[in-house]
């Protein structure tokens, strides 16, 4: 069974989810229910620092022993930080996806973005009605 989500977090309708740092930036990954779907991920592939993401579009890859999947950007701006601890424990996202296991930190080139994602009550009520 899946963690609840947490309530501090936004939730893209790929599955990614987005932490407001206060700060201009975000942290992102993806969601408890995505590494459910996805079962023993086996390899994530970071984006380059410096690379510009764009909402909605594909930012990360994420391998599994099922299936190859795109993780896409929260929100729009530049990658500043990747987790290169996933590089050596890709399953590090199936055992925290929402600490330890995010993928990286972007700095905002449009904030107001945020307000396109879904609060865990959206998210979870959108995760009820794809089943």
């Amino acid at each position: 069974m899946s963690k609840p989500n947490p309530t501090d977090l936004k939730y893209t309708n790929e599955h990614e989810w987005a932490k407001d740092n206060g700060d201009g930036t975000v942290t992102m990954g993806i969601t408890d229910h995505a590494q459910h779907l996805l079962t023993d991920i086996v390899y994530v592939e970071l984006p380059a620092l410096g690379k510009q993401v764009v909402q909605g579009k594909q930012a990360a890859v994420v391998e599994s022993v099922k299936s190859v999947s795109d993780v896409y950007a929260a929100v729009s701006g530049e990658v500043i930080e990747a987790n290169t601890a996933l590089e050596g424990s890709p399953e590090t996202v199936n055992q925290d996806a929402f600490v330890a296991g995010w993928i990286m930190k972007i700095k905002m080139s449009a904030p107001a973005e945020l307000g396109n994602l879904m609060d865990a009550a959206a998210y979870d009520a959108f995760i009820a009605e794809s089943h």
